[in-house]
């Protein structure tokens, strides 16, 4: 019953939300613009019986495509126990709206995704640094952060981080 109340849903969102649905790895995923985030939540909760917003993520895409961050959203049912999966394309510098109106258990996850990438939340309630110092400066799951003293490793810049390294024998 689950497989089927989940492609319900997310065919009457994309529907009422011109938004598109398609399947990753087994799960049902909705594609929204962002200003439509919130009637989402909305409706995901009161019509389709989504009773808990279970994790919000990041997806990078530095250099691969624009808009630069996907802000990933995973929906429960407990009464159907299925998993919704809605993804929000958003670029580098604009905020996101925030759920913890709908749904208050996401305050958290939002202040990670903040924390984390970078990504600000409109209308959120306390938005700052949940894992990291205060006074940390960058975001440390964006692909372009550096890692340390060394320069992130690339496609196009491959040979020239080959060649600061040091070679040695096994």
């Amino acid at each position: 019953m689950s497989a089927e109340h989940v492609q319900a849903a997310a065919e009457a969102l994309a529907e009422r939300l011109q938004g598109e649905v398609s399947e990753d790895n087994g799960q049902v995923v909705v594609r929204l613009p962002k200003a439509r985030l919130l009637d989402a939540a909305r409706l995901l909760r009161d019509a389709f019986g989504f009773q808990v917003a279970e994790d919000i993520t990041a997806v990078d895409y530095w250099q691969r495509r624009e808009p630069r961050f996907d802000v990933v959203y995973h929906f429960f049912s407990y009464d159907h126990a299925a998993l919704l999966r809605l993804r929000v394309a958003v670029d580098d510098g604009e905020a996101m709206p925030s759920i913890t109106a709908v749904f208050p258990g996401a305050d958290w996850y939002e202040r990670e995704v903040y924390d984390m990438f970078g990504i600000p939340f409109d209308g959120h309630p306390d938005l700052r640094r949940i894992l990291m110092p205060y006074d940390w400066e960058g975001h440390p799951l964006r692909k372009d952060y550096p890692l340390g003293y060394e320069e992130p490793q690339f496609t196009f810049n491959f040979d020239e981080i080959q060649a600061k390294k040091v070679q040695g024998r096994r």
